[in-house]
């Protein structure tokens, strides 16, 4: 049940991510609005209250794609259908005729039955139904409508079930909900405290989320985000369930963060600090806190209990002095700024004010937990000699960097006994394993390895760059004679460390084409994460439609060159196309060989890669990043051709 709550809150991210779009709307307009009032501020806030007055339908379609298996269109689908229904079947008019009595003796209820708690029902039955049926086949006669196609159906059919029973259920559930909302707004400012207490106290669960649905949507009446931003409610009031956390995120937290910095080793001062700074400013700028409270949360657990009660106390002080702001992402500096100009924002100003009081607090908070309790926030962990004996076995003096390499991750993944085939492509490592969940990943990141991408309890993928097969030989021999682990520390000198920039020309800036006409895909969007997450380097990706691909220095499905300023470039063909051995490939140039724009290098036969179940993606990837300064894309339409400039690199 826990990790199905996890999937459920880090799903509800999903339409939760669309609010700041809605937001900037809403909050130029109000800003132009100000200045003059004309159809301009109008249109723009029109068009943000339209995300806004669809937040249940969207929770519906995001929790539906977020929690289906393999996030597919389909399950979307499904949620948008089993939102529409109930929505619409147990509408005020509709219910008068189910029940054939006037519609204003209907129940209040349901003149809000298509809200936001009504919306993560749908979207959780609608993924239910995906996970259970997308792949069911139906007889012949019938087989049009089978696998996904039927989840939609399915959906239909079971929301009208479920419309029955919300015919009879939700009156009363609305009710409970109601009063809940009512108890807690009669707190007032005790209320806002308690809320934004147990907000903090959630986010190790993620459930979270659903405290904030109560407050923040229209689950309970409260509404507390949607009201805000359409500026209507009550001055002072509306907006106490989110101005709190402006002065904790941005001034709070990040003085909590130097504190923890303030008592880290000297030693580790610099690692420290690094953390600590990419956290604040994460925390002040956009309101995203989790890279600092995961970074104690269990580490140093009673200063996270800490955290939540300055945090609750936050909420609690804002909403007694009737400060409030609000947002539609999270209390960072944006909002913040776009929330200055809502006409029902209450002396928001003040809230830097209880912002710097509220850094005083949690500095000198954090520093006494921290020293009083000893705790174990990040940097003050001492520096072991058992912190290096499990990364690596017994190594030469002679050594080189690959076969050091392969000795330390050849003792993380647990020697002989665990591992069981050694395989590699271009650039990564392909390993079986018995069994991936014993192995020290941070042996393996402390190797030197840019990444690794655990498959499934047995295969696992160590990315280590274009000279993996050096280290590969190493690992494979290793296995073969059943070498011992010997532990023993590694001094720096052992452990392999990212390349550095060498034999670089220091301020060249090259031109890069497109590899073949098609689509141009972001290399963030393209289906293996090793690319997709940029372990290997930056780049971009062609999804090509027909003709030759065309760079340098060949190795059949994968060809790598160098330019005359020292950039190293990898042309990947494919993806998981190193399991068709070449076949698909024709190779045109030879190791070493002098090539220009426009040659045709390589020709890929695209029919034959589909057939095998690959995809066609081809990607160009800057495998030494360090000697870039910087990248440049060009504005791109969808299709492009071979003649196409895609992006700039200069060199450092």
């Amino acid at each position: 049940m826990k990790n199905y709550l996890q999937r459920m809150g880090r799903s509800l991210q999903l339409p939760v991510a669309v609010l700041p779009a809605a937001a900037l709307l809403v909050g130029i307009g109000n800003w132009w609005a100000s200045a003059s009032n004309d159809i301009v501020a109008h249109f723009l806030q029109a068009g943000g209250n339209a995300v806004l007055s669809q937040l249940p339908l969207l929770f519906a379609v995001g929790l539906a794609l977020g929690m289906s298996k393999d996030k597919d269109g389909a399950a979307a689908l499904a949620g948008l259908v089993a939102f529409e229904l109930p929505t619409n079947v147990l509408k005020p008019e509709s219910v008068a005729t189910l029940l054939n009595i006037k519609v204003a003796t209907v129940n209040p209820a349901f003149g809000q039955i298509g809200n936001v708690f009504i919306g993560i029902i749908s979207g959780l039955i609608a993924a239910a139904l995906y996970n259970r049926f997308h792949e069911t086949k139906l007889p012949m006669a019938l087989s049009f409508f089978s696998g996904k196609r039927l989840v939609p159906i399915l959906a239909a059919l079971t929301m009208l079930l479920v419309s029955v029973a919300l015919l009879i259920v939700w009156p009363p559930v609305y009710d409970a909900l109601v009063t809940f909302g009512k108890f807690i707004v009669g707190l007032g400012a005790v209320g806002a405290g308690l809320y934004g207490f147990f907000n903090r106290l959630l986010i190790p669960t993620g459930l979270h989320q659903a405290l904030n649905s109560v407050f923040w949507f229209d689950v309970a009446g409260i509404n507390d985000i949607g009201k805000f931003l359409a500026h209507k409610g009550i001055k002072g009031v509306t907006g106490m369930y989110q101005a709190g956390f402006f002065p904790v995120m941005m001034f709070g937290l990040p003085a909590g963060a130097y504190a923890i910095y303030r008592n880290a080793l000297p030693e580790r001062k610099v690692e420290t600090a690094s953390l600590m700074m990419a956290g604040a400013f994460a925390s002040f700028f956009t309101g995203v806190t989790e890279p600092l409270e995961f970074s104690f949360m269990f580490v140093a657990w009673p200063l996270y209990v800490l955290h939540a009660i300055f945090t609750g106390l936050s909420l609690a002080f804002a909403a007694f002095m009737h400060w409030t702001a609000g947002f539609a992402f999270s209390a960072g500096l944006v909002d913040y700024i776009l929330s200055l100009k809502n006409p029902i924002a209450n002396q928001p100003l003040m809230l830097i004010l209880q912002g710097l009081v509220l850094a005083v607090i949690y500095y000198f908070g954090f520093d006494f937990a921290i020293k009083k309790f000893h705790l174990m926030t990040p940097g003050r962990e001492p520096v072991t000699a058992d912190d290096a004996d499990d990364l690596a076995i017994a190594t030469d003096a002679d050594d080189d960097k690959y076969t050091r390499q392969a000795k330390q991750i050849y003792a993380a993944l647990g020697g002989a006994d665990n591992l069981t085939v050694v395989d590699n492509c271009t650039t990564r490592l392909r390993l079986q394993l018995a069994d991936t969940s014993t192995i020290n990943e941070a042996a393996i990141k402390h190797s030197g390895a840019a990444g690794i991408n655990k498959l499934d309890d047995h295969n696992l993928q160590i990315i280590i760059g274009t000279e993996v097969q050096f280290v590969a030989d190493v690992l494979n021999h290793l296995k073969l004679t059943n070498a011992p682990i010997t532990k023993t520390t590694t001094s720096d000198e052992a452990v392999a460390t990212a390349p550095t920039a060498t034999n670089i020309t220091s301020g060249v800036t090259t031109d890069f084409y497109s590899v073949a006409n098609g689509q141009y895909v972001d290399i963030e969007n393209v289906a293996d994460n090793t690319f997709a997450k940029k372990m290997l380097g930056d780049g971009f990706a062609i999804d090509p439609a027909d003709g030759t691909v065309s760079t340098v220095f060949p190795t059949k499905h994968a060809i790598g060159f160098k330019t005359d300023s020292g950039l190293e470039i990898l042309l990947h063909m494919g993806i998981d196309t190193v399991e068709l051995n070449g076949a698909p490939f024709e190779v045109l140039v030879q190791t070493g060989q002098p090539v220009h724009h426009g040659e045709v290098v390589a020709k890929a036969d695209l029919a034959a890669i589909k057939a095998a179940g690959k995809a066609t993606t081809m990607m160009v990837i800057i495998t030494n990043m360090d000697a870039v300064n910087l990248m440049k894309f060009k504005m791109l339409t969808n299709q492009v051709k071979v003649s196409d400039e895609i992006m700039l690199v200069t060199t450092k």
